[in-house]
Formats: structure tokens, sequence, C-alpha cells
């Protein structure tokens, strides 16, 4: 069915009027809350622009759901009160835990199963006008030599549970600084020999956007596989405007012809794309070329504005709830015959929690 941008605006001004929407949207409440939460931020004590909290909803508190948000939204409707995260005043969740969400050089996801390694450092990137990037504290260190990637995984491993980073099923490198295709494809050459020498057999998987030639791709299928593309879309629409010149260099009828050039190399293959600066049609157009060309679940993101700057680049009705709910709707129409679906630890602002569509994805 074709997208329109919805006609109501709802803000979540209360707990009624978010189960209104999660009901008139075939949603459950948490999944609504927890999309608001992420939308909307937390107003609180803290004076943190961006900070990791684990939530406990109160409607389902075995399931805990680490959000990454804004805790100096002085006008969301959440408000942080001690432990306690109240809507309008009506206790909704528990906040069991505040950590500031520094750019380090390495973080672990998945219970352990998964690392996310930021080896080029991530916080020295600037220009997408929307990445809160410039507003964290920053203790990545930009990691060129073979030497200081072993270091920071030998480190790592004294953090891990089991002491070993062995049993990793993947290697995330997320960062947006790496300019130039062929110095991409040489780092991850390079991180495959050191994760080969310290016993690590995992996936390597890279966020970016200058990966696209043909022979980049055979290059990593030698010198780097396993490995999966998660090319970062981002916004189909006023990429000029909205994200850095090397990002913006990838147009929208390119990103479908990157995926494939991926696939035939013999890589998996994602995107990430910010739901919230695109008009609705807009993205479904957009996602509809690009899902016959994944393997993996993309990253779809509600977007976040730290400041008023970043609230300007929203679409219109971006602001309101409906907004994401009815994206939910598309993209589950789009990306549900494909037969992959989400995980929660690939996203902490996802547009899906407990379900996706009639499907649980986990238990309440």
């Amino acid at each position: 069915m074709p997208a329109t941008t919805p006609r109501e605006s709802h803000t979540t001004t209360d707990l009624d009027a978010t189960a209104t929407l999660a009901a008139r949207y075939a949603v459950p409440i948490e999944d609504a809350l927890l999309m608001a939460i992420n939308l909307h931020g937390i107003s609180s004590p803290h004076n943190r622009h961006r900070a990791r909290v684990l939530i406990r909803l109160k409607t389902a508190p075995a399931v805990p759901w680490q959000v990454i948000v804004p805790l100096n939204a002085s006008t969301s409707p959440f408000v942080l009160d001690e432990d306690t995260l109240l809507l309008a005043g009506i206790p909704v969740a528990t906040v069991t835990r505040v950590d500031a969400d520094e750019a380090v050089g390495g973080y672990f996801r998945n219970e352990g199963r998964a690392v996310t390694l930021n080896p080029n450092a991530r916080s020295r990137c600037v220009g997408c006008a929307f990445c809160p990037n410039t507003l964290e504290a920053a203790a990545d260190p930009r990691l060129s030599e073979q030497r200081a990637v072993h270091e920071l995984l030998d480190a790592m491993a004294h953090q891990h549970p089991a002491g070993t980073l062995t049993g990793l099923e993947e290697v995330t490198v997320s960062t947006g600084c790496f300019e130039r295709e062929q110095a991409a494809v040489d780092h991850l050459g390079n991180l495959r020999t050191v994760l080969t020498e310290a016993g690590i057999t995992a996936r390597i998987g890279f966020l970016t956007s200058v990966l696209r030639t043909q022979a980049a791709f055979d290059t990593l299928a030698r010198t780097s596989g396993p490995f999966v593309l998660r090319m970062t879309a981002e916004c189909f629409t006023r990429r000029d405007l909205l994200l850095k010149a090397s990002k913006a260099e990838l147009t929208r009828k390119q990103m479908p012809r990157v995926l494939r050039r991926a696939a035939r190399a013999g890589h998996d293959t994602s995107f990430t794309y910010i739901v919230g600066l695109d008009d609705l049609p807009a993205m479904e157009d957009g996602i509809r070329d690009l899902a016959p060309h994944i393997t993996e679940f993309p990253n779809l993101q509600v977007y976040q504005a730290h400041n008023r700057i970043m609230a300007g680049l929203r679409a219109p009705g971006a602001t309101d709830l409906a907004f994401y709910l009815k994206a939910r709707t598309v993209l589950e129409d789009i990306l549900g015959p494909t037969g992959l679906r989400p995980k929660a630890w690939e996203c902490y602002r996802p547009l899906w929690h407990f379900t996706f569509g009639p499907e649980r994805l986990v238990a309440a």
C-alpha cells in the first residue's frame, strides 16, 4: 500500500494517548512506549546529551531494554524521578542503570557474543548534520597499526566473562572516519589478520558508505571474510544537506548496485537507515529498492534530535509517535516477505521490540 504522512498529529502526552495509538496500529503498548522514549528522550536531573539507560517496563519487567537517549530533554513527556520513569506523572518503567555514552575503543553486545570496535576515532568523525558524535566524550583512539588493534582486543578479552574472545560471532567496525575505499579495505584486511592470530573466526561487519566497487568487495572476499556489509544509507532525500560529503557521494540509485556487488563477491549485506529524515513515501520507495538485495535485517532507527538544530531536520510529521508507528507498518509490509527479522542487540533505537507484525520476537 502507498505510504502517506499521517494526517493525525499525536504527541505522546500521556499513557492513554500512547495506548490509543498502539491499538490503532496494532502494536503492543510496550513497543509504543519504547519507541516514544527513543523519540522524545528523557527529562532528568542528569545533564547529559546522550546516555545509555537500562529500562524495565512496568508491564513487562522481566525483559530489560537498553536505550541510548538524551537525558536533558526538558520538553519530553518522560521524566526520570530517581529510578522511576514517569509519563505525565504515571510510572511506566524502572531505570536500573545509567551510563555515559562515551565514544570508546570497543564494547560488547549480544551478551558478549559480539563486539563493536571504533578503531578509527569515531568521535572525531564530523559532518552529518543529524549525528550526535560531537556531543560525546571521546576515549576512542585512532588505531592505525596491527599492534594497537592487538592491544585493544587483549584488553577487551580481560573484560569478557570468559576471559577470551575466541567465542565471538561478529566483530563490527563502527566508524565514519575512513574517507577512502582503499584505506577501509586495507584496515579490514589487517583486522582479519589480527583476529586470526588471536584465534577469532568471527564474521567482520562494517558500517560504511565508502565501499562501493566490485574490486574492493572481491579483495575483501580474499582478505577479510566472512564479511557483512552494513551500508550506511541513512536517508534517501536531502543527502547533500544532511550527510557529509563522503556519504552524500553515494547516491540513492547507486545503493542497490553496491549491495549487489557485495553479494556477488559472496558477502552478507544489510544497511542502516534513520526513520524520520525522509517523508514516508520517500522512505517506502527507497527501502523497496534495497530490500531485494539484503541478507540481514537492516538497522532501522527512530530519529533522535539532541538539540533544536537537529529537531529542525525532521521530515514533516516526524515529531509525532504516529509517524513512526505508520512507518513500522509500511516497513513490515516491505520486509516481512524477506523472512528477515530484527535482532534486539543490533539496534538501540529500533521500531520493533516485542513484536514484528503478529510475530512475537521476545517473551513478555
